[in-house]
């Protein structure tokens, strides 16, 4: 028997099934034979609307069995298996073993249809919570609201602020997921909301809009060149865009009253920098007092939390 060629066609599920390199379209017009599992799977469904015909296994074979299927009939034609969204656990391996075997076998090469983006993960994640959120999924994500939610995304933040510390970088990974599921997670209620749903796109689409805006000296004509220069400008961009709210002008405007007032005096003092005010020395002493007020306050709390938790 003259031998084949058996091609294994792996693409991404992150990417539209039709979108294949050039390389990955002509080994599916230059098969003989063009196998899948199942009829129900993306590219299976992109080549049928393409017109080439797919011949199912449907799904059952264990991967030796399935190897030897294909390996068989690939040593007298050219036979193309297309990938299945779960990578086909096992499938090569075991055509590498059959292929081992045989004193005459078909040439064997793995065809990449498409590649992941940068940030194609995200789309898992927004496919995680929507299965979590939808029937049969989880009863305890079902039932959560933004205002359920919402002192675990304060508990994160910090997690996060801790992980920084620690110095930790796989521990950071770890905390920045855990914020990012707050964000999808946030998303995906308010797009179950209804009236005034938003959803993930336009949680990042808005932020885009505003990266684009209050970066002219990236996307634009903008002349910042410094630091200094990028952080004025933005709170140049950022006034003119609360410009007409009520107490846009207001040092305070726009800081939450649950943020810790360290940070907040913080954020103050950078927002009088940044317009060219002058804070008399007696001002700033009152705020400096009053967060160590704070500082020392938390301390004692923390001392009590350690000695009622370590007495249990």
């Amino acid at each position: 028997m003259t031998a084949g060629r058996l091609a294994l066609l792996l693409t991404s599920p992150r990417v539209a099934p039709g979108l294949m390199s050039r390389e990955a379209w002509q080994a599916v017009e230059q098969a003989d034979h063009v196998r899948a599992r199942s009829d129900d799977e993306p590219l299976v469904e992109a080549l049928a609307e393409a017109g080439v015909a797919v011949d199912v296994t449907g799904g059952h074979e264990a991967p030796a069995a399935l190897a030897r299927a294909l390996v068989d009939l690939a040593r007298g034609a050219d036979v193309l298996w297309c990938g299945s969204s779960d990578g086909d656990p096992g499938l090569a391996d075991a055509v590498a073993a059959e292929v081992s075997r045989l004193e005459d076998p078909p040439g064997v090469e793995v065809v990449v249809g498409s590649w992941d983006v940068q940030g194609g993960r995200l789309l898992d994640v927004v496919a995680a919570m929507d299965r979590l959120r939808s029937p049969g999924g989880c009863p305890w994500d079902a039932e959560q609201t933004h205002e359920s939610l919402a002192p675990y995304l304060v508990e994160e933040a910090h997690e996060v602020v801790h992980a920084i510390e620690s110095g930790d970088r796989a521990h950071l990974a770890d905390e920045l997921g855990d914020v990012l599921l707050q964000v999808v997670f946030h998303a995906r209620v308010a797009e179950e909301a209804g009236d005034g749903a938003f959803d993930v796109d336009t949680v990042a689409g808005l932020l885009v809009d505003k990266l684009v805006r209050r970066h002219p000296h990236v996307f634009a004509d903008g002349g910042a060149q410094t630091p200094d220069e990028v952080e004025r400008e933005w709170e140049r961009i950022k006034s003119a865009e609360t410009s007409g709210q009520a107490g846009a002008d207001d040092l305070l405007h726009g800081i939450p009253p649950s943020l810790p007032v360290d940070l907040a005096v913080r954020k103050v003092l950078a927002r009088v920098r940044r317009r060219g005010l002058e804070l008399p020395d007696a001002d700033l002493a009152r705020l400096e007092d009053a967060a160590a007020e704070v500082a020392e306050a938390e301390a004692r709390a923390r001392a009590a939390l350690r000695a009622v938790a370590g007495s249990l």
